[in-house]
């Protein structure tokens, strides 16, 4: 998380220094409406590097992943970007439009405007025949935009309308990269801001072109074929076997992947539950009815029938050389330990010898299946792993307090949770109270993409 905050208030920081460079006597303007005309130019830019930065994060690109600890960090600000985008579009929107309403009511006066020297530079020129056309089409897309990430915003909006108003978002974006390419000012694109927003605006165009082609992680899908199928009622997941005989390079347990099995649902992510063996190349997923999409997969899906499988993505992987790790999977939050079981109890088959950490899986479930519970166990006792299972209605509540008496020596551990992200934010800060270093030892996936 640090990370994601330092990449958002950085950007937004540099960005600004650059406009005041650009822009210095914003602090003594000659009147209120050469006021409002420089923070017309200042939001209408930071909503512009916001929405290009997050198009740019929606190409799911590899190369920040580690930096930022994984695709489900980058999604997360691509989230805020666009919450970003959304609140300074309006202001940029109210400081365009609120002092022309003042003036019509009388209540501030529009000061004389002088004659304007002539253009000499002819795109400069070129420009101010845009500029009418930028204005209008600029102001609808805007409306577009802020409708679209509104309605992105809301968690019960089903996945497919999602997936098809996102779609339209790269449209609105291509349409006001033009209302700000002519719109900005002109002495602007010879300074440092002009040529930062000039890179931003040129990947963000880039990016929308991508998604609107279709071709967003397209270099990392491979086709699979469905093999097996099977339900758990009482926990009402589905796990799905998965052959992928070429391309796929193999993932780390904990890693995850989108699935597309439905073009008009789109591409969905799914943490993978299972080890990677090169030799019988399969992957596996286990995933809840939790959603319009999910709670329809056991009716839809068929053995044969082939998948999209784009990734591998992830940086949950384990890997941080404590010799303790308690882990925690909160309902279906247990599929990336499960991954991990299989993969400890591959390693020790292969690696007999090798050293590996002390590990406490604790599992708490509000659902009940036999059969999956009993696959979970056999997991754990194949990896040596000490499995601590909690049924909510049976055993109660985890906490952090039943954690620490389970594992005296919670102090030399790191944590690992997957699971509700409320469940998980009591647990760090009650760690966190503790003593722990949660900065370096607690790992939470934020399994969100919406």
């Amino acid at each position: 998380m640090r990370n994601i905050k330092r990449a958002f208030w950085g950007m937004l920081f540099v960005l600004t220094i650059l406009w005041l460079i650009a822009e210095p006597q914003v602090f003594q303007p000659a009147n209120f409406f050469a006021l409002r005309s420089s923070m017309v130019q200042y939001s209408g830019l930071i909503a512009m590097a916001a929405m290009s930065v997050a198009m740019v994060l929606a190409l799911r690109p590899r190369w920040p992943e580690q930096w930022f600890g994984g695709l489900d960090k980058m999604y997360r600000l691509h989230k805020w970007l666009g919450i970003a985008a959304l609140v300074v579009a309006v202001i940029h929107w109210l400081w365009s439009q609120g002092p022309k309403w003042a003036v019509g009511w009388g209540l501030l006066e529009r000061p004389a405007r002088g004659t304007r020297p002539p253009l000499e530079n002819p795109i400069e020129q070129f420009f101010m025949t845009l500029r009418g056309s930028a204005e209008g089409l600029g102001e609808w897309a805007f409306y577009v935009t802020v409708l679209l990430i509104a309605l992105a915003l809301i968690k019960y909006l089903p996945y497919r309308l999602f997936y098809r108003t996102h779609l339209l978002l790269a449209i609105a974006y291509l349409v006001l990269v033009f209302h700000t390419v002519v719109l900005t000012n002109f002495g602007y694109w010879v300074s440092p801001i002009g040529w930062a927003m000039a890179l931003l605006l040129a990947a963000g165009t880039y990016a929308a072109v991508v998604v609107l082609l279709g071709r967003v992680g397209a270099g990392r899908q491979v086709q699979g074929r469905i093999t097996s199928l099977h339900y758990y009622p009482g926990v009402r997941a589905l796990e799905t076997e998965i052959e992928v005989p070429h391309g796929w390079p193999g993932h780390r347990p904990g890693q995850f992947a989108f699935a597309t099995s439905d073009r008009s649902e789109g591409a969905h992510p799914y943490t993978i539950a299972s080890a990677w063996n090169d030799k019988d190349r399969r992957i596996t997923f286990v995933t809840k009815e939790l959603g319009d999409h999910t709670n329809h997969l056991h009716g839809k899906l068929q053995i044969g029938q082939n998948v999209k499988i784009e990734g591998p993505y992830g940086c949950f992987d384990f890997d941080n050389g404590q010799p303790r790790q308690i882990w925690i999977g909160g309902g279906i939050g247990i599929t990336p330990f499960i991954a991990g079981m299989k993969h400890l109890a591959q390693e020790r088959h292969t690696h007999p010898d090798q050293p590996r950490p002390i590990i406490d899986l604790f599992h708490t479930t509000a659902d009940y299946d036999e059969n999956a519970l009993a696959k979970l166990k056999a997991d754990a006792e194949a990896s040596h792993i000490r499995l601590h299972l909690l049924i909510d209605s049976r055993d109660g509540l985890l906490t952090g307090d039943r954690i620490r008496a389970a594992v005296p020596k919670w102090r030399e551990a790191s944590i690992w949770f997957c699971g509700p992200a409320g469940f998980g934010e009591a647990l760090r800060h009650d760690f966190d109270a503790q003593g722990l270093p949660v900065a370096e030892r607690f790992h939470q996936e934020l399994f969100a993409m919406r």
